[in-house]
């Protein structure tokens, strides 16, 4: 197993690779609640969101590594009617497909989930869980946009943007880091909001590893603790996944 604040490398032992599709997708974040249009490409934590609805358990986290790019990025006007805001249109992402490249690293704030490290028991059940399509609703940014996941093989196929070279997105958001994912003292006793500069290369988006983003304090907190109980069918993996 290797470290997960060690140095960025996509060479794991429990690597997991996947693909994801939909008809729609909005990748935002907390702070753009009623925004109407979507970030060019997933987040951080939407990949993560993906990942966890294919399978997780809080013995673990997923470390989302890569994801490529492989439909051209394109928006359509979505009609919205909203019970707070009225009607209203949000631009949306069209017709989407992604691959992804992940892999999982014990959770070091669980110590009370010591015993349920197994390595290649969590690798297969992750493996017959993308076969499967995942153990929840996998959501692409928002529960109005359903997606679809198979086993792929990262990089098989042609991508919309094979050799096109670097495309930079500048600054984005890249996820929220909460006390039970927390890496030092600071990290472990707060939520706070990370940002980091994307760049695209040849359809490939590598992601920064969360200790390396900007990050942007929220408030205090504390983790919240399971029961001492098996808890794979607590998670709400359908949740928030921007």
């Amino acid at each position: 197993m290797v470290k997960y604040h060690g140095v960025k490398t996509v060479q794991h032992k429990n690597i997991i690779e996947l693909e994801v599709a939909g008809k729609y997708a909005m990748f935002t974040g907390p702070e753009y609640r009623g925004v109407v249009r979507s970030l060019s490409v997933p987040t951080y934590e939407a990949v993560r969101g993906i990942l966890r609805a294919v399978y997780w358990k809080p013995t673990f986290i997923w470390v989302a590594d890569e994801v490529r790019v492989m439909n051209a990025i394109s928006t359509e006007r979505y009609p919205v009617n909203s019970r707070y805001r009225g009607k209203y249109e949000q631009e949306r992402l069209k017709d989407v497909r992604y691959q992804i490249r992940a892999h999982f690293v014990w959770n070091e704030n669980r110590p009370e989930f010591t015993a349920d490290r197994d390595e290649d028991k969590h690798f297969r059940i992750a493996l017959r869980s993308i076969s499967k399509g995942g153990r929840f609703p996998v959501y692409l940014g928002t529960a109005e946009c359903p997606g679809e996941v198979r086993a792929v093989r990262f990089g098989s196929g042609e991508g919309a943007y094979d050799n096109s070279g670097v495309t930079d997105f500048g600054e984005m958001y890249h996820g929220v880091t909460y006390p039970d994912e927390g890496w030092d003292e600071r990290t472990r006793s707060s939520v706070s909001r990370r940002y980091w500069h994307c760049i695209m290369n040849d359809g490939v988006i590598r992601f920064a590893l969360p200790e390396e983003c900007r990050s942007v304090f929220v408030r205090n907190a504390e983790a919240k603790r399971f029961a001492n109980k098996d808890t794979e069918g607590e998670v709400s993996a359908a949740g928030t996944q921007n």
